[in-house]
């Protein structure tokens, strides 16, 4: 009786110390590699020692803004997504999840990374720095999850989706080519634009996203706008 009254209690301690190193961390059962953050590149790529070697990590599931891009200009919450992980990595010690084939077409390691055991790619998602994108099985462990922490950045529509038709599924709306648009140069500046939800949108000049807006119309007025049915943009 004795025997399995101390067999019982050695139980419940075991139980009890599982469940609470559990708790409070988002690191999976998968297998964690240690390594050191040597330089961000932009928000969603960055270089890393792993075991002494040199590498560059590709955050899964997840695409932020372009600041280094070669052929395309600065974009909106690209440098806010480059400083956010800037502050948080750089020099610092992380673990990363590997994703399944590991590596991309150009070499990069592709994982999901942590520290101080919160997933970067999640935390990227929350603060609207980044969108849900380049979904690929089978790495696809996560998706659920980051689209809805992306699904509830877009209902407080804070970052990237605080301007209106900015995220797309195919993007991020490129300010260049809505510059050289020919239309906007048409002499009326007030640029309509139907929305993913088939909401009549118009933006003016003064409008924080006017210049990542492409137009279906353009009107002379907001008057003009309204008539036509469209709204002004929420601000």
């Amino acid at each position: 009786m004795k025997k399995t009254k101390r067999l019982y209690s050695f139980f419940l301690v075991v139980l009890t110390f599982t469940l609470i190193t559990g708790c409070g961390s988002e690191q999976t059962n998968s297998t964690l590699l240690d390594a050191e953050v040597t330089k961000v590149v932009d928000g969603d790529t960055l270089h890393v020692m792993i075991s002494g070697k040199k590498e560059t990590i590709r955050l899964l599931l997840v695409d932020t803004p372009e600041t280094v891009h070669p052929t395309k200009q600065v974009q909106p919450f690209g440098p806010e997504a480059s400083n956010y992980m800037k502050e948080k990595l750089n020099g610092e010690e992380v673990q990363v999840e590997l994703g399944i084939g590991e590596r991309d077409k150009y070499g990069r390691l592709l994982a999901y990374v942590y520290r101080d055991n919160q997933m970067i790619n999640k935390l990227l998602l929350e603060k609207g720095l980044a969108r849900v994108a380049y979904v690929f099985e089978p790495n696809t462990k996560y998706i659920d999850e980051f689209n809805e922490i992306q699904k509830q950045a877009q209902n407080e529509q804070v970052g990237i989706w605080s301007l209106e038709n900015y995220a797309t599924e195919n993007g991020f709306q490129d300010e260049t080519q809505v510059e050289n648009d020919d239309t906007v140069n048409s002499g009326c500046t007030i640029k309509g634009n139907i929305n993913s939800k088939g909401e009549k949108i118009y933006h003016t000049m003064q409008s924080p996203s006017y210049n990542v807006t492409k137009p279906e119309e353009l009107f002379c007025t907001e008057k003009e706008a309204v008539e036509a049915g469209y709204r002004p943009v929420k601000r």
